[in-house]
């Protein structure tokens, strides 16, 4: 019988956890009764998710205890925390008059989040698996994502959530619950278009700094410090404008690569795929 190490596979559990709390936790409340502080708890959890789902990979990969279990685990456990919490807190959030075409406009944006977020991983999980052996295709998923990754999607559709329910939002920018509601559901189902998209989004791994250890560690001491000082009093704007950030540049690489043409060397690693016929 094949050993399974345990430890990536507990730090996987752990993600799966928090998303399973946040999820059980908001359906413990009436619908628009999401409060503010109810969805600051739920993006700590889901950022916390975010980073366990990181660290789960890497431990794997270091301990070289990759396995297929801890691969299926590993997409479940997303599918739940990523794919289906920030569609449930949308749901609970909103101030919605049950049967209006608001509502059902609301429900479609949660249910298309969801369903475009579990294709996505099972289409990373495909191409994941057919690249084993294959040194090239291996190296390049390393350097780009094909459509926005699950944990960047949902984060932003909760910074979102978070940003428009904070005092800031009430403050320079008011919205009636209507409007309220016309632009989450909007944002739903633009990132879940950009999951299973085509569009390329840069990976963390493919960063290269050409600077100094002693430059590197101050710079990263000094930008470390300005995030956690955002983190704890300005929560909200700094986590929309991370998760926001992202999606712009790969958005900004992707269209500047369509803008220089085939012809051009320019970002070619960004270059849309083709469609294909999956089935």
């Amino acid at each position: 019988m094949r050993k399974v190490n345990v430890i990536p596979n507990i730090i996987t559990a752990f993600g799966l956890a928090c998303g399973l709390f946040v999820i059980f936790k908001v359906n413990m409340v009436e619908p628009g009764s999401g409060n503010y502080q109810l969805l600051q708890a739920s993006a700590l959890l889901l950022l916390v998710a975010a980073l366990a789902d990181v660290l789960d990979g890497a431990v794997a990969r270091i301990m070289k205890a990759e396995s297929e279990f801890g691969a299926v685990f590993d997409s479940l456990a997303d599918a739940i925390s990523f794919g289906v919490a920030p569609s449930v807190l949308l749901l609970k959030s909103l101030t919605l008059e049950q049967g209006t075409g608001l509502s059902f406009f609301a429900v479609i944006g949660a249910m298309l989040f969801s369903i475009c977020g579990v294709l996505r991983l099972v289409r990373f999980n495909i191409k994941s698996h057919e690249a084993k052996g294959n040194v090239e295709e291996m190296q390049s998923q390393k350097k780009h994502f094909t459509g926005l990754p699950i944990p960047a999607a949902a984060l932003t559709a909760v910074s979102s959530n978070l940003l428009l329910a904070s005092p800031y939002a009430d403050k320079y920018l008011p919205l009636s619950d209507t409007a309220h509601g016309i632009v989450l559901s909007c944002i739903m189902i633009i990132l879940g278009y950009f999951m299973v998209s085509r569009w390329k989004f840069p990976s963390i791994k493919a960063l290269h700094f050409r600077a100094s250890s002693f430059s590197l560690i101050f710079f990263t001491v000094v930008f470390a410090l300005f995030v956690l000082y955002g983190i704890l009093y300005f929560f909200p704007i700094v986590l929309a404008v991370v998760t926001w950030s992202y999606i712009l540049i790969g958005w900004t690489l992707s269209i500047i690569r369509l803008i220089a043409g085939k012809k051009s060397k320019t970002l070619e690693d960004f270059e849309p795929e083709q469609e294909d016929q999956e089935s």
